[in-house]
């Protein structure tokens, strides 16, 4: 067994980990502080061939795997989680449906779109009665001759406003609901009956759009129905699936950062004569830490290479972004405490991965979800 990327993975990651240090990292601050939308680092990321990158050649796509999609993400959010957020939103809860579920027509109307950055995509589900709780959905869409009707609303929309192509949960048959009833269908920013309502502001991730979705007698054409009728609940499924394994991505470039930082203060700050990565008891808990890294950091390539390969990774998934968001959180409290003084303040940055960290205890599923999925898969239900 390989435990190690290919060589094609290791350019990739030190093309992205450059431009990420060159573009990402002067302006963090300024795009969590001030809300800014990363526009210049997404137009370089579209030069890249970043936005279709798992995706095949033949379609439009960059032609990597999803390893590779994780690295990415994983070096994106070491310097800056809001640029991670926007881009594993539009690989995972856009592109990836359309690939998966989508008909041929859709994927040629959509796929070169999205895959070169023209189009940007997003995903409503969360309602607010009704998360991961299909049973409490209230968005309707009803056939009425050749178009479809939606209506109702969509809460913490990550890409809100700024993406043209979304994918929405909706209930086709209130009897039937999880078994059957709930279907998903790409609705387009233009469509009649389609707009953003409140925007959410977040502790963390600022730049990073996240708002309301209203459908009012939003009317959509037949086909744009994804998958099949009754298909919705599945599709969701497959979708944090997948996301779990971005937002563990995401974690351990948090803690990777608020790590290497950490160490570098260490080395150069010094109390009662000496520096203080000499002392001992501060050694053993940077050993603990970076330990707890590199497992968080498996644990995510595992699961990528499943799914690669094809094979069943729904608890891998889970696995890998509850260690995953408990490294992230414990290791950037542990960043702020051990700058003193200076990790309480925002010049130094630390404080801000400890907001960015705290969203992965929360995206794709609670932690108790995630014990809840993995506890099952182990002695059943």
């Amino acid at each position: 067994m390989e435990l190690k990327l290919s060589i094609e993975q290791e350019i990739l990651k030190r093309t992205v980990s450059k431009f990420a240090a060159e573009q990402l990292r002067p302006i963090a601050s300024e795009v969590d502080e001030e809300h800014q939308f990363p526009y210049e680092s997404l137009e370089t990321m579209k030069k890249m061939g970043l936005m279709g990158l798992p995706f095949d050649c033949a379609i439009g796509g960059s032609g990597a795997d999803y390893l590779s999609f994780a690295v990415v993400v994983e070096e994106l959010a070491k310097e800056c989680a809001t640029t991670a957020s926007i881009y594993a939103t539009h690989i995972v809860r856009c592109c990836y449906p359309i690939v998966k579920y989508g008909t041929d027509k859709q994927k040629e109307s959509l796929l070169r779109k999205l895959f070169s950055g023209e189009y940007l995509g997003a995903f409503g589900m969360t309602e607010p009665n009704a998360g991961t709780d299909f049973k409490s959905q209230l968005t309707t869409a009803t056939l009425d001759g050749d178009s479809w009707v939606l209506n109702g609303a969509k809460f913490f929309v990550t890409n809100a406003g700024f993406a043209d192509v979304y994918i929405i949960i909706a209930i086709t048959d209130k009897e039937k609901l999880i078994k059957g009833g709930i279907s998903a269908f790409i609705v387009k920013n233009t469509d009649e009956g389609f707009s953003i309502g409140t925007s959410e502001n977040k502790i963390g991730r600022c730049g990073c759009p996240t708002a309301e979705i209203v459908l009012q007698n939003c009317r959509i054409p037949k086909n744009r129905l994804l998958g099949n009728l009754g298909d919705g609940a599945n599709i969701a499924k497959d979708i944090a699936e997948f996301g779990r394994i971005a937002v563990a991505a995401q974690a351990v470039g948090i803690a990777q950062k608020a790590f290497d930082m950490t160490v570098s203060y260490m080395k150069e700050r010094k109390q009662f004569g000496k520096k203080i990565s000499q002392f001992q008891a501060l050694q053993f808990e940077i050993a603990e830490i970076i330990t707890n890294i590199e497992a968080a950091r498996l644990l995510m390539y595992k699961a990528a290479y499943l799914k690669d390969v094809g094979r069943h990774y729904s608890r891998e998934a889970s696995m890998a972004k509850l260690f995953g968001a408990k490294t992230a959180v414990s290791t950037t409290n542990a960043a702020v405490r051990l700058h003193g003084g200076y990790g309480y303040m925002k010049d130094y940055h630390v404080e801000r991965l400890m907001r960015d960290a705290k969203l992965t205890e929360i995206d794709e599923g609670s932690l108790e979800l995630q014990k809840m999925i993995i506890s099952t898969s182990v002695i059943g239900k």
